[in-house]
């Protein structure tokens, strides 16, 4: 692989979501990701895009020998990703001590729900849980609705596999100085309150002091919402700043001297969002598109995500692959002297068995025995 990371060797105890999306980062950036797979577990998702990019070793971790294979490889990795509850490593002699004892340069990398203490440490969750705890969930819906939950974008991944990504980086960057590794606790309830930083300035400032669904950025302002076209579809408008408000008020063909006088007083809400509402009404999805091309009236074709990869802007910065038949989002960011290659397809499980721990040293009676 290519890549910034290129050299790095991290080894992966294959879980769900959080952690093997912080590892196909890692994999994109050019590091060499080792997922140590269940004998027989059938992959989550076929062909699943988290897993693409890696070597996939089948080992039964309750057997002494496979723990030891994967201490040996541990022996030469530069970080090890477990994405199980508090204790479980331990009890499978994989955990920070463990490991840590065959290699005091490794990068530890725990990635849970709730995070490896406090009271809800051994409690079971999914990031619906997490984010809700966090105070991420409860702004997030319509006004006089429910809590919307934004899929699974904020814990799992934001506040999960990218800040536990982010996490490791740190601690390479911090083992140049000092030499050792560390151990990195890295939860998705303080991810996503992580995430949510702005919100706590927002409100300090008044500017998300009304109920959910009421406030400027949470579809409560009419400048910054979706809308339905003439073929149900949607735009969604983001024309906070007045010079793009004024774009957007002449792209809309509304008359200014009917719109309220001061369009940021919640009280005139109600007539703005009518009028900006019936003249999106008059065309398409596409035709509004098409005319906001060169315009600065912040409207945009809201896509879905098999329609994304098809999108002019996107196609043009080559932002998806295919890859085993799934059309997928490429790696990002972008480097110009280390620049990241197409990714390989997912492995299936213990297709790189005999390979990896060949290279471990094994022999023949030894692959065969954990084989």
């Amino acid at each position: 692989m290519s890549g910034p990371l290129a050299g790095l060797r991290v080894v992966e105890l294959a879980g769900i979501a959080p952690a093997p999306f912080g590892c196909m980062v890692l994999a994109d950036m050019g590091a060499e990701v080792i997922r140590i797979d269940r004998p027989g577990a059938p992959p989550p998702v076929p062909n699943d895009p988290l897993t693409r990019g890696r070597r996939s070793v089948s080992l039964d971790l309750k057997k002494p020998a496979a723990v030891d294979a994967v201490l040996r490889l541990v022996e030469r990795s530069d970080v090890l990703v477990e994405g199980f509850r508090p204790g479980v490593t331990e009890r499978l002699g994989l955990g920070p001590l463990d490991c840590q004892a065959r290699n005091p340069r490794l990068v530890y990398a725990r990635m849970t729900g709730w995070g490896q203490h406090g009271p809800l440490a051994d409690a079971a969750g999914h990031d619906i849980d997490y984010i809700a705890v966090a105070g991420a969930l409860e702004p997030i819906g319509r006004n006089g609705g429910r809590p919307v939950p934004p899929l699974n974008l904020i814990g799992d991944f934001a506040g999960g596999g990218l800040l536990m990504a982010t996490g490791i980086l740190a601690a390479l960057y911090e083992r140049e100085r000092s030499g050792r590794g560390q151990v990195i606790d890295a939860a998705m309830v303080d991810g996503a309150a992580l995430v949510s930083t702005f919100l706590y300035g927002l409100k300090a400032n008044n500017a998300l002091s009304l109920p959910r669904g009421h406030n400027l950025l949470d579809g409560g302002a009419p400048y910054y919402d979706t809308y339905v076209t003439a073929d149900d579809k949607f735009v969604a408008i983001g024309a906070l700043e007045e010079k793009f408000y004024a774009e957007l008020v002449t792209l809309l063909e509304l008359d200014p001297a009917a719109l309220p006088a001061n369009r940021h007083d919640p009280a005139n809400w109600p007539e703005l969002r009518s009028q900006i509402a019936a003249a999106v009404r008059r065309r398409t999805r596409d035709e509004w598109a098409a005319l906001s091309v060169g315009s600065d009236a912040c409207l945009a074709p809201v896509l879905a995500p098999d329609e994304a990869a098809r999108h002019p802007h996107n196609k043009a910065r080559e932002n998806f692959v295919e890859l085993a038949g799934i059309v997928q989002p490429a790696p990002a960011p972008r480097f110009d002297r280390t620049p990241s290659e197409v990714p390989g397809p997912p492995a299936f499980s213990g297709e790189h068995t005999r390979e990896v721990l060949a290279e471990l040293g094994l022999t023949e009676e030894e692959l065969s025995q954990l084989m």
